[in-house]
């Protein structure tokens, strides 16, 4: 039997998830001072913070189906200080000083996670060893000397390295490098571990976490599921690409899907010949992203973009697998460790993340209608999550710190495009960004389709 016929057999179970008790159900009336819709990082994180701050509080997180069922516990294990959309972008928006302040946020976030869970005793795998974008092509060795030069002229010298190709394969073993491009700003993490380990944390400090209780109604002071209701002084919703099935906000932010496979854990010896015997992050510098680690077991994690946009923005159970999409993706981790031709595949899974018309992650507030919400990550949320749970903390207790003037505080991102208009241009994207990959590897050349791209959506 192929790989290829094999890899489609394996059902959608993503390596992180880990069978547990069911908590309970939320059972009639009750109330609270913060209800908080969503179990995943962002409403862990934020009731993580409220209660640090304030251990009398009255925390409620309430779960359509299982923590960590959404993005935290599908992700590629990723905690990086990239910000989906460009620091030009944001400067253009908003202004260079605040750009910068955010880059310096994001930064610091990485070191929080590690903070934090050394403190609290949260075993996540978190490991800080950095980034490394690889350069397979000219273009792509163009791309890493642009990102340089550039960061250098915003003011931000030391935020990526440039690397050789004998400096890059010497920390990843990729076919045909040529060069890199290296930050340290990256942790990677074990996304199960932390996000079960973050509602262990929560639950410990007094909060009350309800599964299989997906909210049907919000309203002021009030979010209510099939058997019960919260009345709460403040709400936060924490949905991320589940925002989108909400009545009214179905323009809000739309789902995208990412990809993941991950191995059989690889003999030492094989790690050691493809310089894959650490917790370096990476991926390269194609169009159509792609994402690998390895995990402390040794096995090879390698997900990618590439999943269609459904019409209407629906989210499905068997949207999570793409055969050709995860066929694409394993020939792709083949063509940068050919040695890997004979290992094999163990899980494959996917999951919706959201995003924005602008591309722009947000927290906001209104304080009116006594609601908070936060996300639209783009697929860069599991340390913008965290940064994000601080802001929500002091934005609910009315803390005054310099992070709550960061730029994407109470940022109102455009509404998506009406049906066809918003299937037609968000799958026509995805088309462009794997076009433009071919027509790097056609003409040697940066692709004009993605500079096209990049300057209409302002993403990385």
């Amino acid at each position: 039997m192929s790989a290829g016929i094999e890899l489609t057999k394996l059902p959608n179970r993503p390596l992180w998830f880990e069978p547990g008790q069911a908590r309970e159900r939320l059972e009639g009336a009750i109330e609270a001072d913060v209800a908080i819709v969503g179990a995943g990082y962002t409403g862990l994180w934020t009731a993580y913070y409220l209660l640090k701050s304030d251990p009398t509080l009255r925390v409620v997180l309430l779960e359509r189906r299982e923590v960590g069922f959404g993005a935290s516990g599908r992700n590629g294990g990723w905690a990086s200080a990239i910000f989906p959309i460009s620091l030009p972008r944001v400067a253009h928006m908003y202004s260079h000083r605040a750009a910068l302040s955010l880059q310096s946020a994001m930064n610091e976030t990485v070191d929080e996670i590690g903070r934090v869970l050394a403190l609290e005793g949260v075993e996540a795998d978190y490991s800080k060893q950095g980034f490394l974008s690889l350069a397979r092509s000219k273009p792509q060795l163009a791309r890493v000397r642009a990102t340089v030069e550039a960061s250098a002229r915003f003011g931000l010298p030391e935020q990526w390295q440039a690397l050789d190709a004998g400096e890059a394969g010497a920390l990843v073993g990729a076919r045909d490098t040529m060069g890199g491009l290296y930050t340290e700003h990256c942790a990677l993490i074990h996304p199960g571990k932390l996000v079960r380990g973050l509602a262990r944390l929560v639950e410990q400090m007094g909060a009350k976490i309800y599964e299989r209780s997906g909210v049907n109604e919000l309203d002021v002071g009030r979010v209510a599921t099939d058997r019960g209701s919260v009345k709460a002084s403040f709400t936060v919703r924490a949905t991320e690409a589940f925002t989108s099935q909400q009545p009214g906000h179905g323009r809000f932010v739309i789902p995208l899907y990412s990809l993941v496979l991950a191995t059989e854990p690889l003999p030492k010896e094989v790690l050691q010949k493809l310089n894959l015997d650490h917790r370096v992050a990476f991926n390269d510098m194609r169009h159509l992203r792609v994402y690998g680690q390895v995990t402390t077991e040794g096995r090879l994690v390698f997900g990618g973009r590439g999943a269609p946009y459904h019409w209407g923005s629906r989210i499905a159970d068997e949207a999570d697998l793409v055969d050709k999409v995860h066929t694409k993706i394993h020939e792709t981790m083949l063509e940068f460790f050919p040695d890997l031709s004979e290992a094999r595949v163990t899980h494959r899974w996917g999951g919706a993340l959201g995003v924005s018309r602008d591309w722009c992650p947000t927290v906001s507030i209104d304080r009116h209608r006594r609601l908070a919400w936060a996300g639209n990550y783009v697929g860069d949320g599991v340390a913008t999550s965290n940064l994000a749970g601080r802001v929500l903390r002091n934005l609910i207790l009315e803390r005054d710190e310099d992070i709550n003037q960061l730029p994407f505080v109470n940022h109102q991102s455009p509404s998506w495009e009406r049906e066809p208009l918003r299937w037609l241009g968000i799958n026509s994207g995805l088309a462009a960004a794997s076009l433009s990959d071919v027509e790097e590897r056609i003409t040697n050349h940066p692709s004009r389709t993605a500079m096209l791209l990049e300057k209409l959506t302002g993403a990385h």
